[in-house]
């Protein structure tokens, strides 16, 4: 009588373990797949994110062709692809133009990229800033709104008929020609000139 029991207690022991297996392998299974569809997900956001970069913009824009062989030149433009928030005031191949041929050759010298990241700095400024807010910005700072690059000196930004206008450390003034080129890092507004720091 007794061996019977303990037969059935065995066996229905046994049922549970196996039930428990079971469940558990159900549970890690269910994990697995949570976990690769998670992996799946951030790799298609971090693809989406690169696909959508300031760089990325640039590269993909035929009028920053000059704009974006300076930045690789610099070893910027690796920068521009990583995460973070900037606004870029980007310099038109017609803005690059107009700099004398030999200043922009000189520029492009291995022995001048500390001065060519310098110079692309200066079109550079943390935060992202679109048209509406850099607009605000400047009416509340009666038409001369002053901001730090990332090369570390300012820029001022004030308007003229509706438009952005950026001026250099030089006195030289830019026009935004096409704003708001939104980024997953940030924003890009187009300028016609190249801005000049003091240095």
């Amino acid at each position: 009588m007794s061996l019977a029991v303990a037969t059935m207690l065995f066996t229905a022991c046994n049922d549970g373990k196996k039930k428990e297996a079971e469940a558990k392998a159900e549970a890690e299974k269910m994990e697995m797949e949570a976990q690769k569809k998670a992996e799946e997900e951030a790799m298609m956001a971090k693809k989406e994110f690169e696909q959508n970069t300031i760089a990325s913009k640039a590269m993909n824009n035929q009028n920053m062709s000059t704009l974006v062989s300076a930045l690789k030149k610099a070893g910027l433009a690796q920068t521009f692809m990583e995460e973070g928030e900037y606004t870029v005031f980007a310099p038109t191949n017609e803005a690059f133009e107009a700099v004398p041929k030999k200043n922009m050759d000189n520029l492009m010298m291995d022995e001048n990229k500390t001065q060519l990241q310098g110079l692309l700095k200066y079109h550079v400024v943390s935060g992202e800033w679109t048209g509406d807010a850099l607009m605000k910005a400047i009416k509340d700072n009666d038409n001369k709104y002053r901001v730090t690059t990332l090369q570390g000196e300012n820029i001022v930004l004030s308007t003229k008929d509706g438009k952005i206008m950026v001026k250099d450390a030089k006195g030289n003034t830019a026009t935004v020609v096409n704003g708001n080129m939104d980024a997953s890092n940030g924003v890009v507004h187009s300028i016609d000139k190249v801005l000049m720091p003091k240095g």
